[in-house]
């Protein structure tokens, strides 16, 4: 009965190492853009920190991302950047970008900062990646919050 149980057990564990051998499965998932940081500029320019994050477990370098700003249901502008940014497995990573924003969107933004109230706002677009090579359409939708002490931030 023991040498029997040995015997299964070793079974066993030489199956578990086994199914080992290969690795974990690469998973891709679909990227996602958001907004971390919109700050309104002296010049009425806006220096957003757009988010990158990659839910794969595998590591993706962002080729393009290609989106659509609404903040407040105003259209903002576009956001066309090319970063060549390698982001690790399950893992975020931040990019700085320069918009010129419509008069609606600053409207909306002053609105906000004023009464220091969130700016809703939406992303919607295109993420490509080149490794692994794959595009991706994507949606996000949250709202900024203005900074406490720092004049013209919303996070």
């Amino acid at each position: 009965m023991r040498k029997t149980a040995r015997l299964l057990f070793a079974s066993f564990l030489v199956a578990s190492v086994a199914s080992c051998a290969n690795g974990p499965k690469e998973r891709i998932n679909p990227p996602v853009a958001s907004l971390q940081e919109l700050s309104v500029q002296p010049d009425g320019h806006w220096r957003l920190l757009l988010r990158l994050q990659n839910y794969s477990n595998v590591a993706t370098t962002f080729s393009s991302v290609q989106a659509r700003l609404l903040v407040a249901g105003q259209d903002a502008g576009e956001i066309s950047l090319d970063p060549k940014l390698t982001v690790g497995p399950e893992s975020a990573d931040v990019i700085p970008v320069l918009i010129i924003p419509s008069l609606a969107a600053k409207t909306a933004a002053a609105s906000a900062l004023a009464a220091m109230q969130a700016l809703p706002y939406s992303l919607n677009g295109q993420i490509a990646s080149s490794k692994p090579k794959r595009e991706h359409d994507f949606h996000y939708e949250s709202s900024l919050n203005p900074a406490p002490g720092l004049r013209g931030v919303l996070r």
